[in-house]
């Protein structure tokens, strides 16, 4: 029985639930959060949590969440994971503060895929569990919506940045979501009866003061023109002082934004840009496809015709192939543990290993005269040993190791020299990658 995490899928949009509410700090724990677990076990369906996290993982029951608290709870908090082991893929933590600290529950939730919310009940559902909550727990403000778009929100590009966010919290409406809960201060700075006439699909005066809006019927949907207007009115009509063709113009462009892109990377080094692109955050995912989708590495050069090879000049050329082998491991040492392929000296272990470079930024993070004395002739190595291995290639050792040579074909190429290029900088383990080099070997066997 295992936890499924994001990270054992491929990763698409999520529906993010953030939800911050009071506790009552007289009240026994297992009395105070009766409600939230009644309400998520009436309303989460197939997306209800079956495992739950504390100092070790349990299945879901009652005497399981109270176990979890207890063994993780300290002076000040306690929290606890609620998870699945089947699709669709959840996380959900919830955070309990006590005295001294304001006492306070705070959830984050998340549920994979964003699709699996294209359906109306289902949405209903997870709105109906969150009305319970708000209900119960008086809240600043609660909000559900796609992760990906969530993103951009907090964009310089679309708005505020994550900066003046923390800084300065939902002080005021700066977004209108897909569910919004408001509670009762800025349901009065808004004006009641403005806030409770507010164009879409629900809204709700909750008892405790706060206000429910549901701009939209499916979570799922919100990127459709029709969702984006009922968002824009909405914001518009919570603060006049904004423009709604500006509000949805901004909107729109979110949604181009995430709009799928089919990749259609240079063929060289197309394993190795789906990797980069896999590292972006999925807000800013399609947009990095189209940029990739233009790049075009700069041919290698750094071969010779294999009739301008230079010749050995080493005594003890086994010596020197040894030496070469003895390089090579080095960087196995080096990336073992993140990089296990490493030990196949293959080609596709060369993407990894150029991912992992480009993934730490190791040309910037690592001082240089350690890249240059150390990482540089192993690579240069390995990438050597890749190609005798792989195409039949053939080493001419050189007592200056920038000027050794591994023929294959009609060709000799130079790995170290390739290697030092590698490692100037990151953009570098792009325009110089492992893996571009081999497959222009590769075509140049023949």
């Amino acid at each position: 029985m295992k936890r499924l995490k994001f990270s054992d899928l491929k990763e698409e949009d999520r529906l993010r639930l953030d939800f911050e509410g009071s506790l009552d700090q007289q009240a026994e724990l297992e009395h105070e959060l009766e409600p939230l677990l009644q309400a998520l076990e009436e309303n989460a369906g197939e997306w209800m949590p079956d495992v739950v996290e504390g100092q070790r993982q349990r299945k879901y029951s009652r005497a399981s969440i109270w176990k979890s608290l207890e063994e993780k709870r300290d002076e000040k908090n306690t929290d606890i994971v609620f998870g699945r082991t089947t699709w669709p893929a959840l996380y959900m933590m919830l955070d309990l503060r006590f005295p001294p600290l304001p006492p306070q529950l705070r959830l984050s939730l998340k549920v994979q895929p964003l699709s699996f919310f294209a359906e109306a009940e289902r949405c209903l559902k997870l709105v109906e569990m969150v009305r319970t909550w708000a209900s119960r727990y008086p809240v600043s403000h609660a909000s559900a919506h796609s992760l990906a778009d969530r993103g951009l929100a907090d964009s310089p590009l679309f708005g505020r940045d994550m900066e003046t966010s923390i800084r300065d919290g939902f002080d005021k409406i700066y977004e209108v979501f897909w569910l919004n809960v408001f509670g009762p201060r800025l349901v009065e700075s808004v004006g009641r009866e403005r806030m409770l006439s507010t164009p879409a699909h629900r809204v709700e005066e909750l008892p405790n003061g706060s206000v429910l809006l549901v701009t939209w019927p499916t979570a799922a949907d919100f990127a459709s023109d029709e969702a984006r207007i009922a968002q824009a009115r909405a914001h518009a009509h919570l603060r006049p002082d904004l423009d709604f063709s500006t509000l949805l113009r901004t909107l729109r462009e979110r949604s181009a934004a995430l709009a799928p892109v089919e990749p259609r990377f240079h063929p060289d080094v197309a394993p190795l840009l789906s990797r980069v692109v896999d590292d972006c955050a999925i807000h800013e995912r399609q947009r990095r496809i189209a940029e990739l989708n233009h790049y075009q590495p700069p041919e290698p050069d750094e071969w010779l015709p294999a009739s301008d090879a230079l010749p050995s000049d080493v005594t003890d050329p086994q010596r020197a192939l040894g030496h070469y082998g003895d390089l090579a491991e080095h960087l196995v040492a080096l990336l073992h543990s993140q990089v296990p392929s490493v030990f196949d000296e293959t080609p596709q272990s060369l993407t990894e290993v150029d991912y992992q470079f480009w993934h730490q930024d190791f040309p910037t993070v690592f001082e240089r005269h350690h890249i240059d004395e150390h990482a540089v002739p192993a690579i240069g190595a390995y990438l050597g040993q890749v190609l005798v291995r792989h195409l039949g290639g053939q080493w001419i050792p050189r007592q200056k190791l920038e000027e050794s040579q591994v023929r294959v074909g009609s060709r000799v190429w130079l790995p170290f020299v390739r290697a030092w290029r590698y490692m100037r900088s990151r953009q570098s383990l792009l325009d110089s990658s492992l893996t571009q080099l081999y497959r222009v070997a590769e075509r140049h066997r023949s």
